[in-house]
């Protein structure tokens, strides 16, 4: 019973210094990004590129549904074409 209650003692004093460790280590990460990298994000920042303006696309008549008429007239070119090769079965 002895060697079990040393085992449980060992492994919390293992698990203890591991978190201190890990807490340690990320405490130490952030104040590196805070002190150096900062100061070089600021004096060596991206460069900002300047994206042309696009050539307004032509503007269709779109039904209220989004569709427009040009679709809407395949789409019913289609169905018709289909009825006529395969029978109007609906």
């Amino acid at each position: 019973m002895d060697s079990l209650l040393q085992t449980f003692i060992e492994a919390g004093t293992l698990m203890l210094a591991g978190m201190v460790f890990v807490f340690a280590f990320l405490g130490l990460l952030v104040i590196f990004i805070n002190l150096v990298l900062v100061k070089l994000a600021n004096k060596y920042p991206d460069p900002i590129i300047q994206s042309k303006s696009k050539p307004k696309a032509k503007k269709t008549n779109i039904a209220s549904n989004g569709v427009t008429p040009q679709v809407v007239a395949a789409i019913g070119s289609a169905v018709t074409q289909y009825k006529q090769k395969h029978g109007d079965k609906a």
